[in-house]
């Protein structure tokens, strides 16, 4: 389907996403879900993961402001959400920030197969470097660091900066993981590792707002849970996204009121 009948779906059917998310952005991603015309619940005891998932239409596994128990949830959710074949976005933030967090993420890994993963050059880099196999009790140990290389490319969770190796990056890590990658920045790459897509459009001002990301994730989420082809979904929320950011951009007057107008735009 098109972006628009997509689009169109959400609204009609109202799905239910499952978000776990964070603590810096969860309000603006639960809002932007409502907006576009989806149901959010924001879970994160790790105790009724299975119950929630069982009513969701896509689940969304934020990583940011992470502890042992939204990661435990985490693994609950989306395997949970692979066994009844419910789509999965995982958006690792800040994964190679620290060797704890990109364990965790690796072993996340190993029990979830995420239908979309959302990413910024940074992130995609630092899961790159660390593909080898990983044993099951990983979660109590140390991961090597990322290469400084890599970890100095990102700056910051919602980094728009990606160099001109983002395609074959995104690529790679398509291919690494079996799923499509959304690498998100000034222009957007969605690829499945072989077919790439370019979405561009929004604003600079998208870097001067916190959680643009995030609530990028939870579109893919929305998108996913009416369009069953994961490369048209997060494709369908690039752009969308991409839109709104450009709409706002026209009449805000800096980033509060850019903030307040992706959710206008977005509920439009």
């Amino acid at each position: 389907m098109t972006c628009e009948e997509a689009r169109a779906a959400i609204r009609s059917r109202q799905p239910l996403l499952h978000c776990i998310s964070n603590v810096v952005t969860s309000n603006d991603c639960a809002n932007l879900a409502l907006a576009v015309g989806a149901s959010p619940i924001m879970a994160q005891a790790p105790q009724e993961m299975a119950e929630i998932v069982a009513l969701a239409d896509a689940v969304v596994l934020n990583t940011g402001t992470p502890n042992e128990a939204k990661f435990t949830a985490a693994r609950l959710a989306g395997s949970t959400a692979n066994r009844r074949g419910v789509p999965v976005v995982l958006d690792p933030v800040g994964v190679g920030a620290s060797s704890w967090r990109l364990a965790q993420i690796r072993v996340l890994l190993q029990q979830v197969h995420p239908t979309i993963v959302r990413v910024n050059y940074g992130e995609a880099a630092a899961l790159l470097t660390s593909g080898r196999e990983v044993p099951a009790n990983a979660i109590e140990e140390t991961a090597d660091p990322v290469p400084s290389d890599f970890a100095a490319v990102e700056h910051g969770v919602d980094s728009l900066t990606a160099p001109t190796d983002a395609a074959a990056c995104a690529k790679a890590l398509a291919a690494q993981l079996g799923t499509v990658v959304l690498l998100s920045g000034e222009e957007d790459l969605v690829t499945d590792g072989h077919t790439v897509y370019t979405v561009r459009g929004g604003s600079p001002l998208m870097r001067r707002v916190t959680g643009a990301g995030c609530m990028l994730s939870v579109l893919c989420g929305a998108f996913a849970a009416v369009e069953p082809d994961a490369l048209a979904s997060a494709r369908h929320a690039a752009t969308f996204w991409k839109s709104c950011a450009a709409a706002a951009a026209a009449q805000c007057r800096g980033s509060a009121s850019f903030r307040v107008a992706l959710l206008d735009e977005a509920s439009m």
